[in-house]
C-alpha cells in the first residue's frame, strides 16, 4: 500500500470513529429522559431527595417530536414593569375584585330656551347607582409581620387589610379566591413547622375592611412537608410524615372536609394541584439522582407514573393536565404530552419553578436566566450558590417556539431579578412574580 493511500485510510478511520462516538453519546443523553405559586417552604430547608427509599419504577421513554431549532434573533415588545411592593413578601394571590368605575365628570351648562322668562322647576329623579367593574387584584403577606396587603393590578395602591402579627413567615398562599390565607412558619423554640389557615376580614365595596381586621382560623397538623392549592383556590393538598410514611390529605382551604388520598413509604415529594381531577407528585430533585413524577386522581386515589429516571427532574403541569413542562439537570426545558407520550424541545434553559401556564394550556411564560454557570442544577440555585439575571420569555406550547418579551434588568432601573412564583391574571393582561433575591413583588404588563 502506498504511503498516500495509507494516510487516506487513517483519515477515513478517524472520521468514522468520531461519528460513531458522537451517535453513541447522543443516544446515551436521550436515554436519561423518562424510560415540568415557586419553591415551596420545606424545600428551602430540605429541597433534595435523600434517596433512602425508592419510588415505584418502570415507564416508557417519551419520543422527541419537535425537530425545533430555537431562533437566534430576539423579538422584544414594549412592556410595562412595576414594583408592586417594596416589602419582602412570603406569597401572594391573584383574584378578580369588584370596584367602582372611574368616571370623568364633565360639567354641562344649563340650556335656556327663552332668555326673557326663566322658570325654575323641581324634578325628583332616582339617583343612578355608580357603575362597577371586576379587575385583577393582588393580596400578599409581609414576611416580617404577617400583615396582609392588597392592591389593584392596574393602579398600584398598597393597603394593609389585617393587623394580626405572625412574625418570620416563610411561605404563604391564598385560597377561596383571595378570601382565606395559608401561613407557614418555623416555631423557633421547637423547630416545628406550623401551618395556620384563616379567613380574611370581609370588605365593603368602595371602602376598607370592616372593623374586625384580624385573621381568624386554626392550625393544620404540625410539620407538614409540602402544601399546594388547587387552581380554582377552593381546595388544598398537603403532605406530612406518619410512622415513616408520607400521608397526603385533601381539604378545603380552611382545613375542613379532610380526606386522606395518599400513603407511601417514600417521603421526599413536591406536590402540585393543576385541577380538581389531578394532583401531581414529583420526587425532590438532585442533579445526580433520577427523578420521578406521578399523578393522583383524588376520587380513585390511584398513583400513575408520568415521568421517570430523569436526573434533576422538576415539573409544572398544565391546567388541563395533558401537558407537563419539565427540565433535567441541564435545565433544558421540554413539554411532555401525557396522551401521546411524546415531548418537544423549547430551546429554553430554565426551571419549571420559574414558569406559569395560561388557562388555555397554549402558552407558557418563563423567567429565563441570561447566562448559566457550569455547576450542578437545580441544587446550586436552591441553596443560593448561584443567582440568575432573568429575561421573560413566552413559549408556544403547541410547538415549543419561544418569543422574548422583556429583559428585566433593562426595564427595572438596574435591579437584578431572579423570578419565581410566576402567575397570570384571569385575562392574561399581567404577569406577576417575586424576585428571589429580596422577595419583592413585581408585575409586567402584557397588553
Amino acid at each position: 500500500m502506498s504511503k498516500r493511500n495509507f494516510i487516506l485510510l487513517i483519515i477515513i478511520l478517524v472520521i468514522v470513529t468520531t461519528i460513531t462516538l458522537f451517535y453513541f453519546y447522543s443516544n446515551k443523553q436521550e436515554s436519561s429522559l423518562p424510560s415540568s405559586s415557586g419553591t415551596n417552604f420545606l424545600s428551602e430547608f430540605f429541597p433534595f431527595t435523600d434517596n433512602t427509599k425508592k419510588p415505584p419504577t418502570d415507564t416508557e421513554n417519551p419520543i422527541d417530536i419537535s425537530g425545533y431549532v430555537p431562533p437566534t434573533t430576539e423579538v422584544v415588545s414594549v412592556n410595562k414593569l412595576k414594583k408592586v411592593s417594596n416589602l419582602p413578601i412570603a406569597g401572594y394571590g391573584v383574584f378578580m375584585k369588584e370596584k367602582f368605575k372611574d368616571v370623568s365628570i364633565v360639567p354641562v351648562p344649563p340650556v335656556i330656551e327663552n332668555p326673557v322668562e326663566v322658570t325654575t322647576k323641581t324634578v325628583t329623579k332616582k339617583p343612578t347607582p355608580p357603575q362597577t367593574e371586576f379587575v385583577p387584584a393582588l393580596r400578599y403577606i409581609e414576611k416580617a409581620t404577617g400583615n396582609v396587603y392588597q392592591t389593584f393590578a392596574d393602579k398600584i395602591d398598597e393597603r394593609k387589610i389585617t393587623t394580626t402579627i405572625i412574625p418570620q413567615i416563610y411561605e404563604a398562599s391564598f385560597g377561596n379566591k383571595g378570601e382565606s390565607v395559608i401561613i407557614r412558619y418555623l416555631k423557633e423554640d421547637t423547630k416545628t413547622i406550623e401551618t395556620f389557615v384563616g379567613s380574611l376580614p370581609k370588605e365593603m365595596l368602595g371602602g376598607d375592611t370592616s372593623e374586625k381586621s384580624e385573621i381568624t382560623g386554626s392550625f393544620l397538623p404540625e410539620n407538614i412537608t409540602d402544601l399546594s392549592v388547587s387552581s380554582d383556590t377552593l381546595k388544598i393538598f398537603y403532605l406530612f410524615n406518619l410512622n415513616n410514611n408520607a400521608v397526603g390529605v385533601m381539604s378545603d382551604p380552611l382545613g375542613a372536609k379532610k380526606v386522606q388520598i395518599f400513603n407511601h413509604s417514600f417521603t421526599e415529594w413536591l406536590s402540585a394541584y393543576p385541577n380538581n381531577k389531578i394532583i401531581t407528585l414529583t420526587t425532590k430533585p438532585a442533579s445526580s439522582v433520577g427523578g420521578y413524577m406521578y399523578a393522583i386522581d383524588p376520587n380513585r386515589k390511584d398513583l400513575v407514573k408520568v415521568l421517570s429516571n430523569i436526573n434533576g427532574l422538576t415539573t409544572l403541569t398544565s391546567p388541563n393536565s395533558k401537558l407537563v413542562l419539565f427540565a433535567d439537570n441541564t435545565l433544558s426545558l421540554k413539554i411532555f404530552n401525557t396522551e401521546t407520550k411524546e415531548y418537544i424541545q423549547t430551546g429554553v434553559k430554565t426551571m419549571p419553578e420559574k414558569c406559569t401556564w395560561n388557562t388555555q394550556n397554549t402558552v407558557i411564560y418563563c423567567a429565563v436566566p441570561k447566562t448559566l454557570e457550569n455547576i450542578s442544577y437545580p441544587e446550586s440555585w436552591y441553596q443560593g450558590e448561584v443567582s440568575f439575571k432573568d429575561k421573560i420569555w413566552k413559549i408556544d406550547a403547541t410547538n415549543g417556539s419561544p418569543t422574548l418579551l422583556a429583559d428585566l434588568i433593562s426595564i427595572s432601573q438596574g435591579e437584578e431579578i431572579d423570578g419565581i412564583k410566576l402567575a397570570l391574571d384571569e385575562n392574561e393582561n399581567f404577569l406577576f412574580f417575586i424576585n428571589k433575591e429580596n422577595s419583592n413583588l413585581w408585575e409586567l404588563g402584557l397588553k
